[in-house]
Parts: structure tokens; C-alpha cells; sequence
């Protein structure tokens, strides 16, 4: 919503929220989420303005009555991979006969993707782009990282750019065949004409750094070019194993590093000592049957925790931020108040971002309302349709 104050119209009118059973706000701090009840919140040019009990609140133009509903602050999913071609149902169907995973899928993908037009991609990403809207997600990360040829990366950025702000060059995803003798020339490759055609449609730059990807000197080298270029990074690691990748991604001081399902006590004290958040992402182990991430012990160091889908074909085709609640909660021992403040203010400190995944005075008015009465059913009824309405 944007008012332009000196076009001499009238501003936008308010609106009172109210009728809400459960307010959720996430203020203050990490896994302390404020919890208002009989609450309201009034909303001016998209910003909330005012936030407390519904007795108290002022009057306003408009009225939404929610009818005794929980509202929660819109889902901030921080990681997902949108912009591909191509079906991988197959492979999935073989990990769940006792296939293991491996990152080699991702060229399945790779050839689809370069195979589709622009339109059939674009097409592809507002269809995922609005499952996700309807399921609670008002702001989202897209990544690029299934052309991996300077122009499928530039394409895939730029298409990603129409849906959303947070967009990630990730030519670093995997070296692709043609490169398969010559990882080097792939880096250079990376570092020099791809991010260059990339950088103007990217926020950011990721690399892959896990065995079969790209090792934590390349990791390195990619993302200091990226930063060259004003792109912010961030990092896949220890997804399949314990490496380098974490304790890189403190070393830079990155503000987010993703997966994170092997670590060792290192990387722990690494991650709280940084700062940098620890991006969870459990749709991947529901659907890889790899072993959880320890949410529990991560938070227990001290260390921010985020959640997000990894929406991708591959490895966690779910666009469903509830779902990763509900994992989270039942799979990662954490508790419904954490969960949540990880899937939205968790999620808007992995993008930097504070003026997302909060219901507080300034903030953006992106809510949820919840068909239902606290937002602890979001993991109590696991797989139910509680989204109500979304607004952002």
C-alpha cells in the first residue's frame, strides 16, 4: 500500500482489526513472541499504527472483525528456490523405496529449467508464488541456480524479480556437466560474466558449499565477488555432513547460513558468537528422511534460529510454512512459540529485515488470520487449511 502524500488526495482510510481472540505480535526478542489477548490493531498506509486491547482502541474508517480468531504476524520464508521446470515426483518416489539423497538431482532440473521459456518459467513461479500467499507467506526469498549458464541465471533472476525484492544469485548451486572436468573454469565462470549479467536483478549470493558442490575456498572466493558487485551473502552448508561451510559463514559474518543439519559443538559456539542465524529448513528432512537439524540444542546455545520451505522440486517440493511449524515443533523438539517467532521474525533476521515478521507500531500490516483461536493449532492440527485470510 503507498500514499503519496503531496498528490493532494485524500489518505487511505484506517482500519481497526479487532474481534482477535489471540494477537500474536513476536515482540519483544527471540522465542518470546507477545501474546495479546481480546486484542486489536489499527493499520494507516499499510504500517500498523496502534496495537492493544480491543476495549481501548481508537476509532478508526474501517472495520475488520475477525469473529474471534487468532491473527499472527504473514510468514517471512527466507529460503526457496521457485524459478525451474520439470517434475522430480520419480526421484522422490525412489528415496522413499530406500534410494539415498545426493545434490547430482539438481541437474535434473538444470536441463528442464534451460529448456522452458520465460513465460512457461514466469507462469511457474506465480502459481507457487500464490499457493504460497494463500498459505500465510507475505514476504519470500527466490534464488536463481537452475540455469547455471550466464544467460539462464540473468533470466531466472530477473523473472524471480517481478514476485518479490529478496531475490539470490546462486550460480554456485552445482558445477553443471559441461563443466564437470573444469570446477575452476566453472568459478571463474561464477565469479566473472555470470555475476556480472546476474547482479543487477540480485540482493544477494549463495553458494552450495557441501561435498559434490563447491568447497569452502570457492565458497569463499564467490562470495567475496559477489560482494564486489553489493550483493549480501549467504550460504548452503552441512546439509549432507559436517564441513567448513558453517564456520565460514561466521568468519564473514554473514547474517544467515541454511540446512545445518551436521554440526559440530564449533559450529555452534560459531553461530552464537556471530550472531549469524541458523536457517532451518525441516521440509527437507521430511522428504529426504535425513536426520533433523537439533533445533533444540541451537537454541538452547543461544544461537537465532529461522525457518523456512526450501520450496524446490527436488528435495522439499512443499510451499507450506505451516508444515515446517508443525516439523519443527514435533520432529525438532521445539515449542509452538518458537517455531512461530522462527518462521516470522526469525525469518525477517535472516534477511535483514525489521520491518517484517512483527505486529508492532511502524511495522508492515502483513497479518494472517488463523480459523482458529490461538496459534498454537498451527502445530496441534498438522495439515489442516487454518489460513483464514491474508493481507500485505
Amino acid at each position: 500500500m503507498t500514499y503519496d502524500a503531496g498528490a493532494g488526495a485524500p489518505p487511505p482510510p484506517s482500519l481497526l482489526v479487532t474481534g482477535i481472540a489471540e494477537l500474536v505480535t513476536t515482540e519483544p526478542g527471540a522465542g518470546s513472541i507477545g501474546v495479546l489477548a481480546d486484542a486489536a490493531f489499527v493499520v494507516e498506509r499499510g504500517r500498523v499504527a496502534w496495537v492493544g486491547p480491543a476495549a481501548d482502541a481508537p476509532v478508526a474508517d474501517q472495520v475488520q472483525d475477525v469473529g474471534g480468531r487468532a491473527v499472527v504476524p504473514g510468514f517471512v520464508d527466507s529460503h526457496s528456490h521457485l524459478v525451474f521446470a520439470g517434475d522430480r515426483s520419480a526421484e522422490f518416489a525412489a528415496r522413499m523405496a530406500g534410494e539415498p539423497y545426493a545434490a547430482g538431482g539438481i541437474r535434473t532440473t538444470v536441463a528442464a529449467t534451460r529448456a522452458a521459456t520465460d513465460e512457461q518459467l514466469t507462469v511457474n513461479v506465480a502459481r507457487h508464488v500464490s499457493e504460497m500467499r494463500r498459505q500465510g507467506t507475505t514476504t519470500l526469498e527466490v534464488k536463481s541456480g537452475y540455469g547455471l549458464t550466464v544467460l539462464d541465471e540473468a533470466r531466472a533472476l530477473a523473472i524471480a524479480r517481478q514476485f518479490t525484492a529478496e531475490t539470490t544469485f546462486l550460480g554456485a548451486h552445482v558445477v553443471p556437466p559441461e563443466y564437470a572436468d573444469d570446477p575452476g573454469g566453472y568459478v571463474d565462470l561464477v565469479t566473472g560474466p555470470m555475476l556480472e549479467a546476474a547482479a543487477p536483478h540480485a540482493s544477494w549470493i549463495d553458494v552450495f558449499c557441501e561435498t559434490g558442490a563447491f568447497d569452502a575456498d570457492q565458497a569463499r572466493e564467490i562470495l567475496f565477488a559477489g560482494k564486489g558487485k553489493g550483493l549480501r551473502g549467504r550460504l548452503h552448508a552441512n546439509q549432507l555432513g559436517e564441513g567448513p561451510g558453517v564456520q565460514l559463514a561466521c568468519d564473514l559474518g554473514l547474517l544467515a547460513v541454511d540446512h545445518c543439519t551436521y554440526l559440530s559443538g564449533s559450529d555452534v559456539s560459531a553461530l552464537r558468537d556471530s550472531g549469524t542465524v541458523a536457517t532451518l529448513l525441516p521440509g527437507v528432512e521430511f522428504s529426504t528422511r535425513q536426520p533433523y537439524p537439533d533445533a533444540r540444542g541451537l537454541l538452547d546455545a543461544g544461537v537465532t534460529v529461522a525457518l523456512a520451505s526450501d520450496c524446490n522440486p527436488g528435495s522439499c517440493y512443499t510451499s507450506s510454512m505451516s508444515l515446517c511449524i508443525a516439523l519443527a515443533v514435533r520432529e525438532m523438539r521445539m515449542t509452538p512459540a518458537e517455531a512461530l517467532w522462527s518462521a516470522t521474525a526469525g525469518g525477517a533476521a535472516a534477511l535483514g529485515r525489521d520491518d517484517v515478521g512483527r505486529l508492532a507500531v511502524g511495522k508492515r500490516a502483513d497479518y494472517v488470520v488463523l480459523d482458529a483461536p490461538s496459534f498454537v493449532h498451527l502445530a496441534y492440527r498438522p495439515g489442516v487449511p487454518l489460513v483464514a485470510d491474508v493481507t500485505y
